[in-house]
């Protein structure tokens, strides 16, 4: 198995993406105390650059080329977060980058993507192997793959996420005691679980899930990685790897506590809900630990609970829906 990273490969991460990535609030919320009796705060990755955490390892991957690599640019899959990560980190790199995106995704994803100046291919989630189409296509331009999770330097860029919780909850005197994070492929996870552990070993990481997508959840819980049966079918876009990666899962499995799975209708819930109460847009793969928190999934009385609000980039119009 190739190298996996390690907290000191965070810390090194944070470094360097500093002078382009924003470090985003840590939030508190006197509703949410009040709702759960524990203390609880909101990484808000919804206002990070391009409006998800992806940025943060799309930069660390691409920085770290060579000119030559620079030159051919880059390749990436994903349904648009990634997307616009390696999109927006490409440009600032000066690098041409392609990428392939469900048909499916969010037609605002796919224009920021565009507007960042990528160029995309569309690829149909039910029929076509994503990753069959970007690696042809970096092969066929001699260009960079830049996985969506499976990478070490990805994992250790988004676990920059991780550390800047602990750095700012270590200012108010806390440590976390529970930490509920969106996973989809698991680098967001990866990360996180990594730098929390390393201030905070005793506290508890769990992915949160779509229902009919809990693949971390179900591989977790056996030691092993398990897939889903479907492919599509969930408002959560950004939560819908076929399994978890290989890489990630090596560094989840023996650092993540579980997995707790929600509804199509609670996220919708919790995306109204932090637009009512707490004044954030959040795109509803954000909104999945919240909404875990607000249907009881976990007892978290008396404890210190961080919530990874992973993006905003949510449709305008199915915003509306819920919100109205």
């Amino acid at each position: 198995m190739p190298a996996l990273p390690t907290a000191a490969d965070v810390a090194d991460a944070a470094r360097l993406i500093a002078p382009v990535a924003r470090r985003t609030p840590l939030l508190s919320s006197p509703e949410l105390d009040a709702l759960t009796g524990a203390r609880v705060f909101l990484k808000a990755e919804s206002l990070q650059r391009t409006g998800s955490f992806k940025f943060r390892g799309a930069y660390n991957r691409l920085a770290r080329l060579n000119a030559d690599e620079r030159r051919t640019g880059v390749v990436a899959m994903s349904s648009g977060n990634h997307a616009q990560g390696v999109a927006t980190a490409a440009k600032l790199l000066g690098m041409p980058a392609l990428i392939v995106m469900p048909k499916d995704s969010p037609a605002l994803k796919r224009e920021r993507t565009a507007a960042a100046g990528a160029e995309i291919v569309l690829f149909d989630r039910e029929k076509d192997d994503r990753v069959a189409m970007a690696a042809g296509i970096a092969a066929e331009r001699g260009a960079t793959l830049v996985p969506p999770f499976d990478d070490f330097h990805i994992m250790a860029g988004q676990g920059t996420v991780g550390r800047e919780i602990c750095e700012d909850l270590a200012g108010l005197g806390l440590k976390p005691d529970a930490v509920i994070v969106p996973v989809s492929g698991g680098g967001l996870l990866a990360g996180v679980a990594l730098a929390v552990h390393e201030v905070a070993p005793g506290a508890r990481i769990y992915a949160g899930e779509p229902e009919g997508f809990d693949d971390h959840t179900r591989s977790l819980a056996a030691g092993t990685r398990l897939g889903n049966e479907k492919m599509g079918g969930s408002i959560c876009d950004g939560l819908l790897a076929p399994m978890p990666g290989e890489l990630t899962f090596a560094v989840t499995r023996p650092l993540v506590a579980g997995g707790v799975v929600v509804s199509d209708e609670e996220v919708k819930r919790a995306v109204a809900f932090a637009f009512r109460e707490l004044k954030l847009v959040v795109e509803a793969s954000g909104a999945v630990p919240l909404a875990a928190l607000l249907s009881g999934r976990l007892d978290v009385r008396d404890q210190v609970v961080v919530l990874v609000v992973s993006g905003g980039n949510i449709d305008p119009a199915l915003f509306a829906s819920i919100v109205a």
